[in-house]
């Protein structure tokens, strides 16, 4: 019998999961071609500034495989309701049956988003880490600094987001995870206060400009997950000694990579895949190296999440 996990239930579960490490042998894994991902469904709703996600896919060897459907309509809080939803099917490999349906109604998919940047920080974090910065102010803005907190000891924030309520709101709860944080004016200040910068908003036009940002600055661009969006100057990745792909095959179709090779920035053949940083083949090279990651999210991530919430609750 197929069985429902409601969104209680998997919160009760997560507490318990390592979600950075899972994310991080994900990561290997698909970088080693051990993982099966077709290309990313997707289904926009620009009325209602909204959009579907369809990821799926299948790690060789499991006896599961994952589909993940996850929304995202940005007018949400403005009617009470939050922006993200979503659920994800688990399947036998054996058999194609049903195994079970997470109720996570997003959650799932906004940790293990906020799990791959902090593996990317713990890999390309400058070493003389003193003030990290975020760009946005909604769940995710939230989540990645509750995730950096477990890989960096850095406890100084500067936030910008583009309404100052929300801004400010976002800065007391991050206040209560233990940081000293403050909302700044502009994703300029934030350049100049911060040696690790986490974008996180929903923008179809760069805000954060290569003249903003200082030698030894890494970047995790994580916003653009569609071919629309964009965050980041392109000349900010051409400028960077190292631009990495969550997945080099979808940041070519979807994301900063997308757009900068588009623009004429970059070429494809510069980017390296986040397996390889992880796994030692690629990495930081000196104290003064601007970097860049590009995470567009994939469905591996849903794949190990997913995995590792069944196996504490099914």
């Amino acid at each position: 019998m197929t069985k429902v996990v409601p969104l209680e239930q998997i919160l009760e579960a997560l507490p318990h999961i390592d979600v950075v490490a899972e994310i991080e042998r994900g990561f290997v894994a698909f970088t080693e071609g051990k993982v099966e991902v077709p290309p990313v469904g997707e289904l926009l709703f620009p009325d209602e500034n909204g959009e579907l996600h369809i990821k799926y896919g299948a790690v060789r060897g499991d006896d599961i495989f994952v589909v993940k459907l996850a929304t995202g309509f940005f007018n949400n809080p403005q009617l009470g309701l939050p922006p993200f939803s979503g659920c994800m099917l688990v399947l036998s490999a054996k058999t194609g049956q049903v195994v079970c349906v997470l109720l996570e109604e997003g959650e799932l998919t906004n940790h293990r988003t906020a799990a791959a940047g902090a593996v990317v920080a713990r890999h390309l974090a400058p070493p003389d880490l003193q003030t990290i910065g975020i760009c946005g102010s909604g769940v995710q803005a939230r989540l990645q600094a509750d995730y950096l907190r477990r890989v960096t000891d850095c406890r100084n924030l500067v936030l910008w987001g583009r309404d100052d309520a929300r801004a400010a709101e976002a800065v007391r709860d991050i206040g209560r995870m233990g940081y000293t944080a403050r909302a700044v004016a502009s994703p300029a200040e934030v350049a100049s206060c911060a040696q690790l910068i986490v974008t996180t908003t929903a923008s179809r036009q760069p805000y954060l400009l290569a003249s903003f940002v200082k030698p030894g600055t890494h970047i995790t661009a994580m916003g653009s997950d569609t071919p629309e969006k964009s965050e980041l100057d392109p000349m900010l990745l051409r400028n960077a000694s190292m631009v990495v792909a969550d997945s080099i095959q979808q940041c070519l179709l979807r994301g900063e990579i997308h757009t900068a090779i588009a623009a004429g920035a970059i070429d494809g053949d510069r980017v390296v895949e986040l397996g390889n940083v992880i796994s030692g083949k690629a990495g930081r090279r000196s104290r003064a190296d601007i970097t860049v990651a590009d995470l567009t999210g994939v469905a591996v991530q849903d794949i190990m999440i997913a995995k590792a919430v069944v196996a504490r609750t099914v």
